[in-house]
């Protein structure tokens, strides 16, 4: 009976750090390129309100994990391009100036043409790259953290609402058909 006991222990541990192993999304050299290039996708995949309401609301739900991520499901992103950044995310938490007749612009959905990028490797050689969009009123800069394996996380800070922050991933561009 040990010997049983003992063999699916040695296969679970297998299969465990199998499933960590395969959580690299990208190689180091196409996230360089990626970055260098300045032609990336930024894909949301979890959001991370800092708004203690919006977390209390979220706890007290039933059925919902004691956490204050929210998994995101949609076509969340962050896409620069030949001198356009789009940038489609929801937003959870407070807003100081709320718009009551138009609501779409209580989430960032916005088009810049007219922004400046800063980026730096920090020693650990991820990317930090810093968007400064001038043509939008309430987004003052939107900061990605680019991580070697694709990760990314991303923070934008705003004039007009709290900051909140996003957990995904970096790719191509889609060409457009």
């Amino acid at each position: 009976m040990k010997k049983y006991i003992s063999l699916i222990f040695i296969l679970g541990l297998v299969f465990f750090f199998q499933s960590c192993a395969s959580q690299n999304t990208g190689d180091p050299k196409m996230v360089d390129a990626l970055v260098n290039s300045q032609e990336f996708t930024f894909h949301a995949e979890r959001a991370n309100p800092t708004n203690y309401d919006v977390i209390n609301v979220m706890n007290s739900m039933p059925n919902s994990p004691s956490t204050r991520i929210l998994q995101l499901n949609g076509n969340y992103t962050v896409e620069v391009k030949n001198n356009i950044l789009e940038v489609v995310l929801p937003y959870f938490g407070r807003l100081f100036n709320p718009t009551y007749g138009n609501t779409s612009n209580n989430s960032y959905r916005f088009t810049s043409k007219d922004f400046t990028i800063d980026k730096s490797q920090n020693k650990k050689g991820n990317w930090i790259v810093k968007i400064k969009p001038n043509d939008v009123n309430n987004v003052d800069q939107i900061i990605i953290e680019v991580y070697k394996n694709g990760k990314a996380f991303t923070s934008v800070r705003s004039n007009d609402r709290q900051p909140i922050t996003y957990d995904g991933f970096i790719s191509k561009n889609e060409p457009i058909p």
